[in-house]
C-alpha cells in the first residue's frame, strides 16, 4: 500500500509542476497578446490618421468593399 501512495504522490507532484509550467506559459502569452493588441491598435490609429491627412474622408478599413 505504501508503494501505491508513493506513486500517487509522485504523479501528483509531476502534474502540479506541469500545471504551474502551463500557467506561467499562459500568463506570458496573455501579456504578449495584450502588447500585440495595443501595437495593432496604435498602428490602425496611425494609418487612419495618415489616410485622413492625405485627403481621405473615411479610413479605408471602415469602407465597404466594392462588391457589396
Amino acid at each position: 500500500m505504501d508503494d501505491r501512495y508513493i506513486k500517487l504522490e509522485e504523479r501528483i507532484a509531476h502534474l502540479t509542476a506541469t500545471v504551474e509550467d502551463l500557467s506561467d506559459i499562459t500568463a506570458g502569452q496573455a501579456n504578449e497578446i495584450a502588447l500585440l493588441t495595443n501595437r495593432v491598435r496604435m498602428l490602425m490609429e496611425r494609418e487612419a490618421e495618415r489616410e485622413l491627412s492625405e485627403g481621405g474622408t473615411v479610413p479605408l478599413a471602415d469602407q465597404k468593399p466594392p462588391h457589396w
